[in-house]
C-alpha cells in the first residue's frame, strides 16, 4: 500500500509530503490521522528541528475528500480532522509550507497556522465552504479578518474568490513567490536550514510566545466553527452540494 503521506527526516529537517496524486491530495480520515500522528511524534522527537509540509510540484491539496466526508462525516470534536487541528495549533517547532497548484479548503486554512508559506506561480488558493453548504473551519473566521480585514476576507469566505500564488503574496497569505514547485520546495528547505542554524530552544520559546497571546481565543473559535461545521454537514443543502460534486 502506498504511503498517503511521505515522511523524510534529513539532518533535523522533516519533510512531510501529501501522496495521493490521483485524488489531488484530497485529505481523508486516514490522512488526517496519519498527519496528526506524524506531527505529534515530530513535536516530541528531539531529532526534528523544523518541519516542511508540501504536496509536491503539482498540487498541494484539493481539501477534504468529499466522498469520505459523505461516507464518514466527523461526528464530534475528537474526529481525526479536529485532532489534527489541535496538534497543529500546539506545535512549537517551526512549520513551513511549500505550495504548488491547488490549495483548497483546509489546504488553505492550514496555511494560516504555518510560520512561513512559500508558493509557486501555479498556486491557487480557495475556500469554497459556502458553495458546499458548509462554514469556515480551522480558525479561518478569526484569523483571516485580522490578517486581511473584513472586505477581503468576505471575498474569500463568502464569495469563494480564488487567489493565485502572486495574489496570495500580495495579500499577505504567503511570504514568497517562486517560479515553479521545485524552486518553491528548494527555497522552503533553505529557509528551514536557516532556522536550524539558530538556538533551537530559543526558537521554540519564541514561537510559543507568538502563538500564546491568542491561543485561548483561537481554540475557542476552532471549536465553535467545528461544531457548526458538523451540524452543517447534516443539512439538506450541504448533502446535496457534496453529492453533486461526488457524482461529477
Amino acid at each position: 500500500m502506498t504511503d498517503l503521506i511521505i515522511r523524510d527526516l534529513n539532518n533535523g529537517l522533516l519533510t512531510l509530503t501529501f501522496n495521493r496524486p490521483d485524488k489531488l491530495n484530497a485529505l481523508n480520515s486516514a490522512m488526517y490521522s496519519q498527519l496528526g500522528e506524524m506531527l505529534q511524534a515530530a513535536s516530541e522527537d528531539r531529532q526534528v528541528e523544523v518541519i516542511v509540509i508540501t504536496g509536491g510540484d503539482q498540487c498541494f491539496s484539493a481539501g477534504n475528500d468529499l466522498k469520505d466526508f459523505l461516507d464518514n462525516p466527523p461526528s464530534d470534536m475528537d474526529s481525526p480532522v479536529f485532532r489534527l487541528m489541535r496538534i497543529v495549533m500546539a506545535l512549537d517547532k517551526p512549520l513551513i509550507a511549500a505550495v504548488s497548484g491547488a490549495a483548497i479548503g483546509i489546504g488553505t486554512t492550514l496555511l494560516l497556522h504555518c510560520d512561513q508559506v512559500l508558493v509557486s506561480r501555479s498556486a491557487k488558493l480557495r475556500m469554497p465552504f459556502v458553495p458546499l453548504g458548509l462554514c469556515p473551519e480551522f480558525g479561518s473566521s478569526l484569523l483571516l479578518p485580522r490578517l486581511l480585514g473584513h472586505p477581503r476576507t468576505a471575498r474569500l469566505l463568502l464569495c469563494n474568490e480564488l487567489l493565485t500564488g502572486e495574489q496570495a503574496v500580495q495579500w499577505g497569505l504567503a511570504n514568497e513567490l517562486h517560479e515553479d514547485g521545485e524552486q518553491c520546495l528548494s527555497a522552503a528547505r533553505q529557509l528551514a536550514q536557516r532556522l536550524q542554524s539558530l538556538p533551537q530552544e530559543a526558537l521554540r520559546v519564541s514561537k510559543r510566545l507568538l502563538k500564546d497571546t491568542h491561543r485561548a481565543e483561537l481554540e475557542a473559535c476552532v471549536r465553535r466553527e467545528g461544531l457548526l461545521f458538523i451540524e452543517r454537514l447534516h443539512t439538506p443543502e450541504a448533502k446535496a452540494a457534496l453529492r453533486a460534486l461526488v457524482k461529477d
